[in-house]
């Protein structure tokens, strides 16, 4: 990293930390949701529904937080954004119906903006030959989570439910001074100059972004979906008690959001897209396996009947999950690297829209989650639903790439009068 800039380590620190406060904020409803799936008696879908509350805020808010970023001080819009979710988290015990919970849901997935203004104030403190590891470093902020997997029931074994809310506040708050206070302001290291932003229309009209969208869906919407949905999963599924799948979460979420570091480093010496497309294949292999739901088959035999039972059992299970934590990990990182090579003083812009995809992979997946288990009555149909997701990214990344090499060898000819007509 070039820190040769005045301020830029203090800077990505800062950010960091900021973005991992934020995003154990984003994912408060884990906890949250486990508690009220028995006190309201939730449906599977309903508690899709409560999971995706905060992030579809979180996710349609990146775009115009983004063109934001375009023009003003992303430090400045990061506190304000932290001091706006503080209230939401203070009203936790105030509300009691499922409806209220939705709203209150709404109004904190603000905090998942801050992964857009957090890339757009990185980005103004390293060369474009660093900023592949420099956005993988904070990235690693997703390790909010995993925190929160920790700390939250810490919290409510020791005090109760009702603190849960005022120190998730009272903490963003402090956090939002710090950063204020201590965060070097980014126009201090404007290395280059900045074109005009695009228009929301024009980043709508290019196919290429919405690939990067689509591949950002996957390797983001689904570590958040997964996130939301493992406890419970590991509950319902295998029997484990709550500390038991929370412990497991917490491997998953842990390993995903600090390989992004790495992830961000191998986009840097391989090239982004070589990086997605060895994630996507792991993925789906892994994803084979887990969407096959425990089965039990009679064998005729000659002499009798042969009975088979096949099953992934729990520890099968969690290594196939840490296989795809950590391939998630390396293909957010290359993701963004992409993004910046192709758009390098755009990245509020076209990063936020990218980011508002994938934030939607977070919204909309936990729902399809829900809704495939009460409909096929296996729990094992969520992975199913993901792997459907996977064979779609997987096929618009060949075709995309098979075009890409097309245009290119016909620039070549062009360049080099092989169509001219004697």
């Amino acid at each position: 990293m070039n820190i040769d800039i005045p301020g830029a380590r203090r800077a990505l620190i800062l950010a960091t930390l900021a973005f991992a406060a934020n995003f154990s904020v984003w994912t408060i409803y884990i906890i949250v949701g486990l508690q009220l799936e028995d006190s309201l008696g939730l449906t599977s879908t309903e508690l899709g529904l409560l999971f995706a509350a905060p992030m579809l805020t979180g996710a349609l808010l990146r775009i115009p937080v983004g063109f934001l970023c375009e023009r003003y001080s992303a430090k400045k819009l990061f506190v304000i954004q932290m001091l706006a979710v503080a209230p939401a988290l203070f009203l936790l015990t105030q509300v009691e119906s499922f409806a209220a919970y939705i709203g209150l849901g709404l109004w904190i997935g603000i905090s998942g903006v801050s992964f857009t203004i957090g890339i757009r104030y990185v980005t103004y403190w390293f060369d474009r030959n660093r900023q592949g590891t420099a956005l993988g470093i904070f990235g690693a902020g997703n390790a909010g989570a995993a925190v929160n997997l920790v700390l939250a029931p810490l919290i409510v074994e020791l005090w109760g439910w009702p603190m849960l809310g005022l120190s998730y506040g009272a903490g963003l708050i402090l956090v939002a001074i710090l950063f204020a206070l201590f965060a070097p302001n980014e126009e201090q290291s404007n290395i280059e100059a900045e074109p005009q932003p695009y228009k929301l229309v024009d980043l709508i009209r290019k196919s290429h972004i919405w690939r990067l969208g689509l591949y950002y869906y996957f390797v983001f919407g689904s570590f958040l979906a997964l996130m939301l949905w493992l406890p419970q999963y590991y509950i319902h599924a295998y029997g484990l008690e709550l500390k038991q799948a929370m412990a497991l979460t917490l491997l998953f979420v842990a390993t995903s959001s600090m390989v992004r570091a790495i992830g961000g480093w191998f986009a840097d010496k391989y090239g982004g897209r070589s990086v997605n497309w060895t994630v996507f294949w792991v993925c789906l292999i892994c994803l084979f396996f887990l969407s096959y739901p425990p089965t039990t088959m009679t064998i005729h035999g000659v002499d009798s009947d042969v009975n088979l039972s096949i099953e992934i059992n729990v520890w099968v299970f969690t290594a196939l999950i840490f296989i795809i934590g950590i391939a998630q990990g390396f293909g957010r990182a290359s993701v963004y690297k992409l993004i910046h090579d192709n758009y390098p003083t755009q990245m509020g812009s076209v990063g936020g829209l990218v980011a508002a995809l994938g934030a939607l992979g977070g919204c909309t997946l936990p729902v399809l989650f829900g809704l495939a288990v009460d409909l096929v009555g296996v729990h094992s149909a969520c992975f199913m639903v993901l792997y459907g997701v996977l064979a779609i990214c997987m096929v618009a990344m060949f075709f995309a790439l098979k075009a890409e090499r097309l245009r290119q060898r016909i620039d070549y000819a062009n360049r080099n009068n092989f169509l001219e007509l004697d």
